[in-house]
């Protein structure tokens, strides 16, 4: 079902290059790095940066899918727009519903995190109240218009890649050959296992092509972001992680839960340890700026098409901006910080993102030839990639990401059955 986008919907087309990448950087230099690499270190030992150079592969092979979808067809909401307009219905909104679930649970998780790393900084209020103070914060960042949302990003992302920098220089001389050993302890399956759990953490280069409506030269542009924010990340997540391992060994890292803090306890550059809190808390930040601009643009997307209730395409006169999904998106996360988020949802998270890139690389395939810009093979590997990782979820995993879908076209079913008149 096709909707206009009347000029009082439409949104301003005013993120260059540099702020487009900012937006990509801020949503994968996150939890990814702090956090996850530590986990994928303990299923792997030091191969895991095998699985992470095959993860980053992948998740290349995706983006291009979506930098090719996103340059043809430059609106709000990325795969959900693509999947109903090359697709089917059901596929687009099982794309759309399948990133607001998880990007919604992701998002209270990161603001919890940010408020335990930030109070190891500045140890006043609780952390609590200060995860409630940055989702407030953020949310009226965005309120008031994607290009002040934007400048603030590039503060946020330019502090965490200092952070990391300083962290990866002063390790460079206290890498030491023997915690590269033993290299593989838990084969190849280890290897695998480490690759599709690194993989989530490339793939916030997709908010790039969910703001695509307010990206300037969108042809032009988004390839271009897509391709340096990927690149960016593999690159920077590989160093880090060479240091990482060469500094402390796998062990140490696989037994914190922030192990970048423990490979800065170890190293004695001056203020190495405040640095990279300071780095992990705007990491935080920047993830958590990013996942309010994509979910609020994806509701404006499903509002457009009554997928979610009209009031969610209203635009603000002034500024801009979905208002009406900025608004909500930072009510839903202020009350999962409260509730602690919801586990389940978060364990779903694998394979929601796996369906909605996979649905991405469908749509590639289904362009027409005149629209492709990197041929075929490039989605058929990242939907070979995407499926190879399924195999290894857990079937509680894709029940559970199956009974959240449900639950969405339920919902769908019933907003058509109001709004459809």
């Amino acid at each position: 079902m096709e909707r206009p986008n009347t000029q009082q919907h439409e949104l301003l087309r005013v993120l260059t290059l540099k702020d487009a990448v900012g937006v990509g950087l801020g949503a994968i230099i996150g939890a990814g790095i702090f956090v996850v690499t530590g986990v994928a270190a303990g299923l792997a030992g030091p191969a895991f940066l095998i699985g992470l150079l095959f993860a980053g592969m992948i998740a290349a092979f995706n983006a291009l899918s979506s930098a090719q979808l996103a340059a043809v067809y430059p609106h709000s909401g990325g795969t959900y727009e693509y999947g109903y307009r090359l697709l089917n219905p059901t596929l687009g909104f099982s794309a759309g519903w399948m990133f607001l679930i998880s990007k919604l649970s992701a998002a209270g998780v990161v603001a919890i995190g940010f408020g335990s790393y930030f109070y190891q900084l500045i140890p006043v209020f609780s952390p609590l109240i200060l995860s409630v103070l940055a989702v407030l914060l953020l949310t009226m960042a965005n309120y008031f218009g994607i290009k002040k949302a934007g400048m603030l990003n590039l503060v946020i992302v330019s502090v965490t890649l200092i952070s990391l920098l300083y962290l990866v220089f002063s390790g460079i001389p206290a890498v030491k050959q023997e915690n590269f050993q033993p290299f593989a302890p838990f084969g190849v399956a280890g290897i695998a296992e480490a690759a599709a759990l690194l993989f989530f953490a490339f793939t916030g280069y997709a908010r790039i092509a969910t703001l695509a409506e307010e990206v300037r030269e969108p042809h032009k542009t988004i390839p271009r972001a897509v391709i340096i924010t990927i690149v960016s990340a593999i690159v920077l997540y590989a160093a880090v992680s060479l240091v990482a391992v060469g500094v402390i060994g796998t062990e140490r890292m696989a037994d914190s839960r922030s192990p970048l803090q423990v490979v800065a306890a170890a190293l004695s550059t001056p203020a190495i340890q405040t640095v990279i809190t300071i780095g992990a808390s705007t990491a935080m930040l920047g993830v958590l700026l990013s996942q309010i601009l994509g979910i609020s643009r994806m509701m404006l997307a499903m509002g457009r098409r009554h997928d979610l209730p009209p009031v969610f395409e209203q635009v603000h006169r002034r500024f801009r901006v979905p208002h009406v999904g900025i608004l909500l998106t930072g009510a839903i996360i202020l009350l999962l910080v409260l509730a602690g988020s919801f586990e389940f949802i978060l364990r779903s998270a694998s394979f929601t993102i796996l369906l909605y890139y996979s649905i991405t690389n469908i749509a590639a395939l289904k362009q027409p030839n005149s629209e492709q810009i990197y041929g075929k093979l490039i989605p058929v590997l990242g939907l070979v990639g995407c499926l190879a990782m399924s195999v290894s979820l857990p079937l509680q995993v894709i029940l559970s990401g199956l009974g959240l879908l449900a639950v969405g076209f339920v919902l769908r079913l019933l907003f058509h059955k109001v709004y459809d008149k």
